[in-house]
């Protein structure tokens, strides 16, 4: 017995019927359960090309800024999101926060995407001093519910993260936790 063929997909938004529709929601489906974790994988990979003037590259810096999260127990959602938060570096480094909290807000909670969204505004505490800046940008966050958790993120985890030396987790030992949260999507 013949198997029926997926019905051809439209070519205008416009015109497409329901039945492929319901092919399109499948395969979107499959690229959350299989496709989506492995690309963030990559992208992370990817940060192994960038220094940007730090003691260390990029993906060492994520690591061990995850691997920090993981020592102190943090949630998966959060130690993927200490993994991550520098990931829109390898598109754009001005607004890689704002890239990276794009990425992981289906996946994490409001507060999280939002902690990821700003933590430049927590580093400038650090160094915006030094660039002309106001170091007190975090203040305008501080009645936030995830204000406290921004802190914990940037002053525990990302801001001493930048140890060449540091032995830090394998980016593959985190692969199940990346999988786990980047599977099922909690908004569309």
């Amino acid at each position: 017995m013949a198997t029926q063929a997926a019905p051809r997909s439209f070519t205008r938004m416009q015109d497409g019927q329901p039945e492929q529709w319901m092919v399109i929601a499948k395969e979107h489906q499959a690229h959350y359960k299989t496709s989506a974790p492995m690309r963030i994988m990559e992208h992370l990979r990817d940060l192994g090309e960038l220094t940007l003037g730090f003691a260390c590259d990029q993906l060492h810096h994520s690591l061990m800024t995850a691997t920090l999260a993981r020592r102190d127990d943090a949630s998966d959602e959060e130690v993927v999101a200490a993994l991550c938060h520098d990931i829109g570096k390898t598109m754009s480094v001005p607004n890689h926060g704002a890239i990276a909290a794009e990425l992981l807000k289906p996946y994490v909670s409001d507060d999280l995407f939002h902690v990821i969204k700003y933590h430049q505004d927590f580093q400038g505490a650090y160094y915006y001093n030094y660039l002309g800046r106001s170091t007190t940008m975090r203040e305008d966050h501080k009645d936030k519910s995830w204000y406290g958790l921004a802190c914990k993120l940037v002053d525990e985890w990302d801001a001493p993260a930048f140890d060449p030396d540091f032995q830090v987790d394998s980016l593959e030992s985190f692969e199940p936790e990346v999988v786990r949260v980047f599977t099922e999507p909690k908004m569309m």
